[in-house]
């Protein structure tokens, strides 16, 4: 094992989770490597070799600590690697710490597989400090693997403290639960007691849901408006809606100066009338295909007046009705506004959503592939980070009230990857909502839905989710929950267990003999009622369990 002062070891992971992504030195490998051999190369080069018919040393810090470097590289692909053996079906955690010998490079470890290559995961590795790589995978077969990595640019490559940790899908289900049971549930205990304070033995306690906090929404479409089943079905089940595409700025203003917000004021109206939330989908776009047809071609001083007419005229209208914006979309797969304006747009464009909505809507920064696809070095969660510290950083205001919109359009779902990201994410200790979640039609559609959202609500960052499945005649984006009946599909099923589970069922029980009644709760408000066959009453009040250290206690006064 590396010996590492401990003082700099405990300021290393105080540093990472301030945001700190690049350390002096590499922390330990986590689990200590896992499946691999001599991790932390302490050992020298033994247990691993050259991929890609690259060359290989092994060099040490001033400090002493050993690690491997890839040198002389021709190839995005030449560095070191390691052979192990996966176990179909089993969950892998991956992690790296990474150093390039010049400059930054995007740097994604690989997989090699009987027949696939699979990407695990990526990070912005930097010269002069090390950078964690952490990710995951799931393997389809069991059968010989070899960890590599691979970068975008062919400077010499740095790797330590690597690690390739198992997990049955039964250990992962229990962390999971454990999760849940810490972020989302409380154990809440009452106690009867008489108007003189003596404990009420054997008094009937029934404990009924208000409201529960985690709010689980949907998109919606301008079809809502005309179908009253679509209504019902809706609004018995979400607490969030986000309009499809009505808010978008090509529904808005489909030619320049004629707005018409008369189908998102309707669908507004009857989000307020159902006590449904609405998140602001979304100001601009930065994809170019996107952008109203009259606005692509617009010259510089024309283009600033339309997007100045823009921002003004939507966050001004819905200011105080939405619980969020999301001010530029998918701005790290896109720059049609930064290619105009500068690089600084969307900087700009946050801080006036900001001055036009002042209250508590938060201001996403909403993107895709930053949980679903480990291979896409432009959505990296490093990336992100990045890009969300710019617009912070260029404007300090818009640190207040910024969050994370995850869009989570999956195919086939890896989940530890999902896991790491979404840690890595959470180092910037603001809300996580996953914003667009639908997952590719196929056999394991439903199946597949259900890893996705159990996953996101174990994790206790993630603030909030909207399901991208917004009922139109012609068929859904890419996933629905019902058939044009609206009777479940296996989705809907998925989405309707779930809703069951995370809302908290009525509780019912009697007091002990000291008077006490516990349950474990999910967090929300909820009407407490309790009565004793020997009074004449029913005593009701309002408990709300939220989150915090330890258990809530509650006295019930039961008067005579």
């Amino acid at each position: 094992m590396r010996r590492v002062a401990k003082l700099a070891f405990w300021l290393g992971w105080i540093a990472l989770l301030q945001g700190c992504m690049c350390l002096p030195e590499p922390l330990e490998p986590q689990y200590g490597g896992g499946i691999l051999r001599n991790a932390d190369f302490s050992a020298g080069l033994r247990g691993w070799s050259t991929f890609g018919y690259g060359s290989i040393a092994e060099s040490k810090s001033a400090a002493g600590n050993a690690f491997a470097v890839a040198l002389n590289r021709t190839r995005p692909y030449q560095s070191v690697s390691q052979k192990a053996y996966l176990q179909r079906d089993t969950h892998y955690t991956l992690s790296a710490w990474l150093q390039v010998g010049d400059g930054s490079a995007d740097v994604r470890a690989v997989v090699k597989t009987v027949g696939d290559f699979v990407h695990a995961g990526g990070v912005v590795a930097k010269s002069g400090c090390w950078s964690m790589l952490k990710g995951g995978l799931t393997a389809a077969s069991s059968g010989p693997a070899e960890l590599y990595f691979e970068s975008n640019a062919t400077v010499d490559l740095w790797v330590d403290s690597v690690s390739l940790n198992p997990f049955t899908k039964d250990e992962w289900a229990a962390h999971r639960a454990e999760s849940v049971a810490a972020a989302r549930k409380k154990t809440v205990r009452l106690q009867a007691t008489d108007s003189a304070g003596n404990p009420l033995a054997g008094a009937a306690v029934s404990l009924d849901a208000v409201r529960t906090n985690f709010p689980l929404g949907a998109a919606m479409s301008r079809y809502i408006l005309t179908n009253s089943v679509y209504q019902t079905w809706f609004a018995s089940r979400f607490a969030v809606a986000t309009f499809e595409n009505e808010m978008k700025w090509y529904s808005t203003e489909p030619a320049p100066g004629r707005e018409d917000y008369t189908v998102p004021d309707a669908m507004m109206a009857f989000a307020k009338s159902n006590g449904i939330a609405v998140r602001g989908h979304n100001v601009f776009w930065d994809q170019p295909s996107q952008q109203p047809a009259w606005v692509q071609s617009l010259p510089y001083p024309q283009l600033l007046a339309a997007a100045s007419r823009r921002i003004h005229s939507v966050v001004s209208r819905y200011a105080g009705q939405v619980i969020g914006w999301d001010v530029v979309n998918e701005n790290l797969h896109f720059n049609f506004y930064e290619g105009r304006f500068g690089w600084d747009a969307s900087t700009a464009f946050y801080a006036a959503a900001r001055l036009l909505d002042a209250g508590s809507a938060l201001m996403f920064m909403n993107e895709f592939n930053t949980l679903e696809q480990p291979g896409d070095m432009a959505a990296l969660p490093d990336r992100y980070l990045q890009r969300l510290r710019q617009i912070i950083a260029a404007y300090p205001e818009n640190g207040a009230g910024m969050a994370i919109g995850l869009e989570g359009h999956f195919t086939n779902p890896n989940i530890p990857y999902m896991r790491a990201a979404l840690d890595t994410l959470a180092q910037a200790g603001i809300p996580i909502w996953l914003t667009e979640v639908d997952v590719a039609a196929g056999p394991a559609q439903a199946q597949h839905l259900e890893e996705v959202l159990r996953e996101a609500y174990a994790h206790p960052a993630v603030q909030g989710i909207v399901l991208w499945s917004a009922w139109r005649p012609e068929g859904c984006y890419v996933m629905c929950l019902t058939d044009n009946n609206f009777k479940n599909l296996p989705q809907g099923d998925v989405v309707d267990k779930l809703i069951a589970e995370w809302r908290s069922t009525p509780r019912a029980g009697a007091t002990d003999a000291q008077g006490f009644f516990e349950a474990e709760l999910v967090h929300g408000e909820y009407k407490v009622s309790v009565s004793h066959p020997t009074l004449n009453n029913t005593v009701s009040r309002s408990v709300k369990v939220e989150l915090g250290s330890g258990s809530e206690h509650y006295f019930i006064d039961v008067q005579v």
